[in-house]
């Protein structure tokens, strides 16, 4: 406790040096938690979104299906068993049947995947109750980044061509019946929805899908020759963009934490320089070199325990409303091809604040130590007299 006390009177006598160290540490501390915070959320809202826009609770793909080879969709398809079936009518998945075609908008080819899904659906987001007709017109649904790069507006009539099972080439215009706006790319970048039946008699795959989207009652097995997909494999590019965000996101913030670190470093070189009388006094009036070597790492460390809560002072409000009205991000950030919306809600974890707050006191007490050293090898009647060892 006098350790302690002592401690704190030396530092508060330091003056403005000491809040000089104090500020910069408290800036290093509130930028740790608004950068993981920050890449939190993202990872957060990217789960969220890809999980009820486009994956579910998981897939059944078939055998041959590859999401990153077109060429494989002439033979990714098969029968809807009556056991999967009996999962359909359950609510439990829902089935997706996807091939190749290409749309003309204002004369222009483009190259499409055309995908059909049940308009009874309620598993993922897509509006696909806006594909129920009651005529012969083939309605679609596409997403904003699709409509913009075909330059297509609700209403507009297309004409779409593609090639069914035999690889007999067909055409027919379709209605642009609805425009959706996704934070996932997967689900609408050269992408067109319509109705599972139109698209199963367009292609003579009468019955057949290429995949199963699951709902949250589904148990998760392989059923025949459909492969069961969890979250883990289909979150994995998601994954591994954190992994990396949150690397390069250790050097930033190492580089900002060592600045804070060597000031401390510095500080307390000089100061066992410069108190040496102060130090010799220590041991003259009987106290051990533990004891003053913990006085002068108290110091340091105390350093560490005054940003925390200058960082808070000023740092809680900023934090705060960052995560009520978020960080803004750019329109072009659609164009990486990943789950981004157009602000970030950053997300502070009680696990990320206490982490930070026991990096930071950690690192500053250790960082206190090392120059404080010097002092068990101090003679008390040399330090008196000011000679330095």
């Amino acid at each position: 406790m006098i350790a302690l006390k002592l401690a704190f009177r030396n530092l508060f006598g330091a003056g403005l040096r000491t809040w000089l160290n104090v500020s910069v540490l408290s800036f290093a501390f509130v930028v740790i938690v608004l950068y993981n915070g920050i890449l939190d959320g993202w990872n957060k809202q990217a789960y969220n979104d890809t999980q009820e826009w486009a994956v579910g609770n998981g897939q059944l793909w078939h055998s041959a299906y590859d999401p990153y080879d077109p060429y494989c969709l002439q033979d990714a398809h098969a029968t809807i068993s009556d056991k999967l079936s009996t999962l359909i009518k359950a609510k439990q998945i829902t089935p997706v049947l996807i091939t190749q075609a290409a749309i003309f908008p204002q004369g222009r080819l483009q190259n499409i995947l055309l995908k059909g899904i049940d308009p009874d659906q309620n598993i993922v987001k897509i509006p696909s109750a806006a594909l129920k007709t009651s005529d012969s017109t083939i309605t679609a649904v596409i997403g904003k980044r699709t409509a913009m790069s075909a330059r297509l507006k609700k209403g507009d009539n297309i004409l779409m061509r593609w090639r069914d099972k035999n690889g007999t080439f067909d055409a027919k215009e379709i209605l642009i019946i609805d425009i959706f706006s996704a934070n996932v790319p997967s689900i609408d970048n050269g992408q067109i929805w319509i109705s599972l039946a139109n698209l199963q008699k367009m292609t003579g795959m009468t019955n057949e899908a290429t995949l199963f989207i699951t709902s949250k009652q589904y148990s998760g097995a392989d059923i025949e020759n459909w492969k069961f997909k969890g979250l883990s494999f289909l979150m994995k590019d998601i994954d591994e963009v954190m992994k990396s965000k949150k690397g390069s996101s250790t050097i930033i913030y190492g580089l900002l934490l060592a600045i804070a670190l060597l000031a401390i470093f510095d500080t307390q070189v000089l100061s066992v320089f410069k108190r040496q009388k102060e130090i010799g006094t220590y041991i003259a009036l009987g106290m051990t070199r533990r004891s003053v070597i913990n006085i002068f790492t108290i110091e340091g460390s105390a350093h560490s325990i005054l940003a925390i809560i200058l960082g808070s002072i000023y740092g809680i409000p900023l934090l705060a409303f960052l995560q009520t009205h978020g960080l803004p991000m750019p329109k072009n950030m659609d164009s990486y091809g990943l789950s981004i919306a157009d602000k970030i809600i950053p997300v502070y974890s009680m696990g990320l604040i206490m982490s930070t707050i026991l990096l930071v006191v950690i690192s500053s007490t250790i960082v206190s130590y090392f120059p404080t050293r010097k002092i068990s090898k101090m003679k008390p009647t040399d330090a008196l007299k000011g000679k330095i060892q």
